[in-house]
């Protein structure tokens, strides 16, 4: 960004909903002025705690106004995972049209609603996200605030997401990628009801799976236990009706979820070191999304012949 861009001393970088500033310190490492936008106190006092200014506030209208009155005029607005999680949409990118100068430019990512579909990932619909974009679906939203996708990229996070760059209509040049991907999404059907249209016998298939797998798996005896306990996990585990019988514990890596029970099924959350001890069978990866991390930091089962389970796109099992 700051080479695409030629941001420097004189440029002003804004992120909306930065936490602890962590993307952030590397703008204002490369001497770029910085403001971070978060809600929650204790995040964002973690932030200025490392030199990053923060703003406590939740980002709309009212905010970029108060933005405008106070002299921020950002060259680049970064917007990461953020607006799938807003409840008022179009408060939300008013914000963004009214803070943005008629020359900057916003990035903004999000999940793409065409892998959730062509991968099944259901575990990824939750109560924290009020909207699922497609390029098609965004456009549509920014172009009622008089803001134009420019350019767009395809991301591996999150199962698959795109980084969208967005400015003031006229402001930049428009790039292939966008009418590229937009005739993608087309084809695809996302513009009609034909690609979601089979959705739910795809969910359900992939939810008689895996009940499939757990009990064939407690009929022989195998022991299962779950890795990662994410958002996406509970809706998985919730929904397939997987409860401590069939998978005893899982185990996650942070510490403020060690100890607790999973929402719903009640499975306890463990410390990693756990798995070496039950030396489980089958061990369940409830982030796919990590699923190469988590098997390099669990090689270690396959010295019992342990094995992993996958979820996305179909239930696997990985040696």
């Amino acid at each position: 960004m700051i080479a695409r861009f030629r941001l420097g001393a004189a440029s002003q970088v804004i992120e909306i909903a930065s936490d602890d500033g962590y993307l952030l310190q590397y703008f204002q490492a490369r001497g770029i002025p910085v403001l971070g936008i978060a809600p929650a106190t204790n995040v964002a006092e973690a932030a200025r705690a490392k030199g990053i200014a923060t703003d406590i506030a939740f980002f709309g209208h009212a905010t970029a106004c108060a933005l405008r009155a106070a002299g921020r005029a950002p060259d680049l607005i970064v917007a990461n995972k953020v607006l799938a999680h807003v409840p008022d949409l179009n408060d939300f990118v008013a914000g963004l049209a009214h803070l943005l100068p008629p020359r900057g430019a916003i990035t903004i990512e999000i999940p793409h609603l065409l892998a959730l579909i062509e991968h099944t990932q259901f575990d990824t619909i939750y109560h924290e996200h009020f909207s699922y974009f497609s390029l098609l679906s965004a456009e549509r939203v920014l172009a009622h605030h008089g803001l134009t996708v420019f350019d767009v990229e395809e991301l591996p996070t999150h199962g698959g997401s795109l980084r969208l760059f967005a400015g003031h209509r006229d402001a930049h040049e428009i790039q292939p990628s966008v009418a590229s991907l937009r005739a993608r999404e087309r084809e695809a059907g996302l513009d009609g009801p034909a690609a979601y249209a089979g959705f739910a016998a795809k969910v359900a298939a992939t939810r008689d799976g895996v009940r499939a797998f757990f009990k064939h798996t407690r009929r022989d005896g195998a022991l299962v236990l779950g890795y990662g306990a994410p958002a996406k996990g509970n809706t998985l585990l919730n929904h397939c009706d997987i409860w401590p019988e069939q998978m005893p514990f899982t185990v996650d890596r942070s510490p403020h979820k060690q100890g607790l029970l999973l929402p719903g099924t009640r499975i306890p959350v463990r410390h990693p070191d756990a798995i070496a001890e039950a030396r489980p069978d089958f061990l369940f990866i409830l982030p796919w999304n990590l699923t190469g991390e988590i098997m390099r930091q669990m090689a270690f089962i396959r010295g019992w012949s342990g094995r992993f389970v996958v979820l996305i796109p179909a239930l696997r099992i990985l040696a």
